[in-house]
């Protein structure tokens, strides 16, 4: 899929018309304070930055789950047996004559693998979160880092997203 092209203005986040869903499936995510909160407002911020390109009303869903749910998700769906931080699943368009909310898909993020690189890249578990929803959205929007141009695009608009939610650069390397 084509990476969607960000907009002029974006939308106010509040303003997007959104069912917002998070499901905590495994145990230990209350170690991140307001983990659910985090997960709707970033997926938010996302959706408002690309504007007009995001249908609504439309529905994303987000589960907050542990390694070994994960890893299993990553070996069935992309050949790789091992956990990771994140994993997007867009869904297909409704056909037109279809009068509901466009589901955009689904993320599932891993707790251990997200506060253990949270840990070591000197982050905070929440910014990190917020970090891995954003960029969850955006691939559920079409955006991708397949190759240099594309990893650019979608980390320069992630940097953009997450500057307005108050948190640093993520892909920044660590002061000494």
């Amino acid at each position: 899929m084509a990476a969607l092209k960000l907009v002029a203005a974006s939308i106010p986040p509040e303003e997007i018309s959104a069912e917002i869903d998070v499901l905590a499936e495994a145990g230990g995510w209350s170690s991140v304070p307001d983990a659910e909160a985090i997960c709707v407002r970033a997926a938010r911020a996302a959706l408002a930055a690309c504007g007009d390109e995001v249908p609504e009303p439309c529905e994303v869903s987000i589960t907050l789950t542990d390694d070994a749910r994960i890893r299993m998700l990553n070996r069935e769906w992309r050949g790789k047996d091992k956990a990771t931080n994140v994993l997007s699943f867009p869904q297909p368009d409704l056909p037109d004559d279809v009068d509901a909310p466009q589901p955009l898909g689904d993320i599932v993020v891993a707790l251990e693998t997200l506060t253990g690189e949270a840990e070591s890249e000197g982050k905070t578990a929440a910014h990190h979160l917020a970090h891995l929803v954003v960029h969850g959205t955006l691939h559920l929007l079409g955006y991708d880092h397949m190759n240099d141009t594309e990893a650019e695009e979608m980390e320069a608009l992630e940097r953009r997203i997450l500057a307005g939610l108050g948190i640093d650069d993520p892909y920044a390397l660590p002061q000494d």
